[in-house]
């Protein structure tokens, strides 16, 4: 499985407006067929530039899908953001591939 992580720093005067917009962006993305599930956190470190930061990570089961994505719906998606917000945000985006997952079972 692949995770597809943007962090996201938004300026506070654009804060409400952005994460109304996240909100109905991420369904946008989801639609596409090459997610099953997205993440929205909020980030709970303070920045120097200030701001606010949010991470969204969008899983994936396979690199041919996260790879697909980047072709055909990447460059579109990204540029709604950019001329909404312009120099109110600052984005990065990794990814990361799950090698193994543990989980707690308490009796």
């Amino acid at each position: 499985m692949y995770i597809y992580n943007v962090t996201v720093n938004i300026d506070e005067s654009i804060h409400e407006e952005w994460l109304k917009w996240i909100k109905e962006h991420i369904p946008q993305v989801l639609g596409t067929g090459k997610f099953e599930k997205a993440t929205l956190t909020r980030v709970l470190v303070e920045e120097d530039m200030g701001g606010c930061t949010y991470s969204i990570q969008y899983k994936t089961y396979s690199r041919e899908a996260l790879d697909a994505y980047y072709r055909e719906d990447a460059d579109k998606l990204r540029n709604e953001g950019l001329k909404k917000f312009a120099d109110k945000m600052l984005a990065f985006r990794t990814e990361l591939q799950i090698i193994d997952e543990y989980t707690v079972n308490f009796k």
